[in-house]
C-alpha cells in the first residue's frame, strides 16, 4: 500500500433508503424520514429511492423515482392494467434502482413499506449486485397478505400455515372480489420468487410480538431483529398544564377500536378529544349521538398543535382491537410528558408499564376500559404526571434516537456495511 493510500480518509458510507412515498404520511415514512437525517447527521451519504408524488420532498435523485401509482383514482382499463402489473412486480422500479445504485453505490440498503409501489422485486436486484439488504416490516405483510391480520375488525390469521387462498375468500381487500384477487397473485408470485425470504438478509422489527407473530408463520428467527422504534426525547416539550379530557389521535377506522372508546368514555362519565380522520367518523359521530357522550372531533392534526392537545390531556388512549405494532404515538405521548391508556394487543403491552407509565385494558372489553379511565381521572394531577415521567424517563434510554442508531449501525456491520 503506497503512502498517499494510507492517508488517505475512508469513503463515507452510504445508506440506499428505500421507502413508496418520500413525505410524511404515517408512522413508517416518520421512521423512514428520521432515520435518514439520523445517518445523514453521523456523516453517512442518504441516498433516498422512492414513488414520484406531488407531495413529495424535493430531493437530487428524484429522478430516479418511479412513476407515480396511486389507488382509488379515477383511471382508464389500461392504466388499471399497469398499475396491476406493477404491484406484481415492477421492471420499473428494478430498472430505475439499477441505474441509482450504478451512479451511486450504497454499503447498505434499507428499506421499509415497498409494496403495492415499488414492489419487492427491487430486493432481487439489490442482491444480484451484492449489496446487503433490510428491511423493517412496519406491519404484518410478510405473513398476511393484506396486511392487518384483520378480518370483520377482529385478528384473524385463517392463512396461517400457507392457507393463502382465504384473502379471496374473504375478500379482505376492500370487500372486493378483484383487488383480493389481485393481492392473491401478488402474494404467491412474490413468495414463489422468494422475494422476501431469499432476498433480504434482515427484517429490523419493532415489537417483541411482531417476531414471535413472524416466527410463528414460520419466518426463521435469525433472519429476524428486534429494534425497537424512538423518538428524541429533546425534541418534546413536557411541562403542560393538565386539561379535563383524555385524547385519540390516529386514523378513525374499525380496528382502532373507537367504538368501544366512545361507549367507555360515555358509561365513565369523561371527555374525550378524537384527533384524526377515517372511513367511521360519520358511524362514531353517531354513536355519540346516540350514547350522548361528551366527546368532540377536531380532525387532523399535527406538529405542535396536536403536541398541545395531547400535552394538556389526562392521558392519551389507545383502545386498538387488531395487532399493533410499536405505535410511535405512546412514544410521543411519553415524550410529551403523558401517560397512555392502552388496549392489551399486539405490541402495545411491551410499550406501557401498567401502573407505572399508564395503565392496559382489555381490548374490546367497554366496562374495563371505562374502568380504567375512571382510575386515571380519580388520581391527581401530580401522580398522573409523575406516571408521564416515568415513561419520558424509560423512552429516553430504550427507545431513545441513540439507542436505535446503536442498534442499526451494529446490525450494519454484521453484514459488512459499518
Amino acid at each position: 500500500m503506497t503512502a498517499l493510500a494510507q492517508h488517505q480518509p475512508d469513503a463515507p458510507k452510504r445508506l440506499l433508503a428505500i421507502n413508496n412515498y418520500f413525505y410524511r404520511r404515517g408512522g413508517a415514512e416518520t421512521v423512514f424520514f428520521d432515520q435518514m437525517a439520523m445517518f445523514a447527521e453521523i456523516g453517512w451519504d442518504v441516498v433516498p429511492f422512492a414513488m414520484q408524488h406531488e407531495a413529495n420532498q424535493p430531493s437530487p435523485w428524484s429522478k430516479y423515482f418511479v412513476s407515480e401509482i396511486e389507488y382509488g383514482r379515477a383511471s382508464s382499463p389500461l392504466r388499471k392494467l399497469t398499475q396491476a402489473a406493477s404491484i406484481l412486480y415492477s421492471f420499473e422500479a428494478q430498472r430505475n434502482i439499477a441505474r441509482l445504485i450504478a451512479q451511486a453505490r450504497p454499503s447498505v440498503a434499507h428499506a421499509h413499506n415497498v409494496y403495492h409501489h415499488l414492489s419487492p422485486a427491487i430486493f432481487a436486484t439489490l442482491k444480484d449486485a451484492g449489496i446487503p439488504v433490510v428491511m423493517t416490516a412496519h406491519d404484518l405483510k410478510l405473513a398476511c397478505p393484506a396486511y392487518k391480520m384483520l378480518r370483520d375488525a377482529k385478528p384473524c390469521e385463517d392463512c396461517k400455515g400457507g392457507h393463502v387462498y382465504n384473502v379471496l375468500r374473504h375478500r379482505c381487500i376492500k370487500d372486493s372480489i378483484p383487488l383480493s384477487g389481485l393481492v392473491l397473485a401478488e402474494t404467491l408470485l412474490h413468495r414463489g420468487l422468494g422475494l422476501y425470504r431469499n432476498k433480504i438478509d434482515r427484517i429490523v422489527v419493532p415489537s417483541r410480538f411482531y417476531v414471535e407473530k413472524l416466527v410463528e408463520w414460520n419466518w426463521p428467527r435469525e433472519q429476524l431483529r428486534y429494534i425497537p422504534n424512538f423518538v428524541d426525547v429533546a425534541a418534546f416539550q413536557s411541562a403542560w398544564d393538565e386539561g379535563d379530557y383524555f385524547v385519540f389521535a390516529g386514523r378513525l377506522a374499525p380496528e382502532k377500536g373507537l367504538a368501544t372508546l366512545i361507549r367507555a368514555v360515555a358509561r365513565a362519565k369523561q371527555r374525550l378529544i378524537v384527533a384524526g380522520t377515517g372511513p367511521e367518523e360519520t358511524a362514531l359521530r353517531q354513536l355519540v349521538s346516540e350514547r350522548d357522550a361528551d366527546v368532540s372531533f377536531v380532525g387532523h392534526l399535527a406538529g405542535a398543535d396536536l403536541h398541545r392537545l395531547i400535552g394538556q390531556s389526562r392521558a392519551l388512549v389507545l383502545p386498538s382491537e387488531w395487532y399493533e405494532n410499536a405505535p410511535l404515538s405512546i412514544l410521543e405521548a411519553y415524550a410529551l410528558g403523558r401517560p397512555v391508556i392502552g388496549a392489551a394487543i399486539g405490541g402495545i403491552p411491551e410499550m406501557v408499564r401498567d401502573g407505572e407509565t399508564g395503565l392496559l385494558a382489555r381490548p374490546g372489553d367497554v366496562d374495563d376500559l371505562a374502568d380504567k379511565l375512571g382510575q386515571l381521572a380519580a388520581l391527581s394531577v401530580a401522580q398522573r404526571a409523575q406516571m408521564g415521567d416515568s415513561g419520558r424517563q424509560w423512552i429516553a434510554q430504550e427507545f431513545s434516537a441513540q439507542a436505535y442508531r446503536d442498534r442499526t449501525l451494529a446490525l450494519y456491520a454484521e453484514l459488512g456495511a459499518a
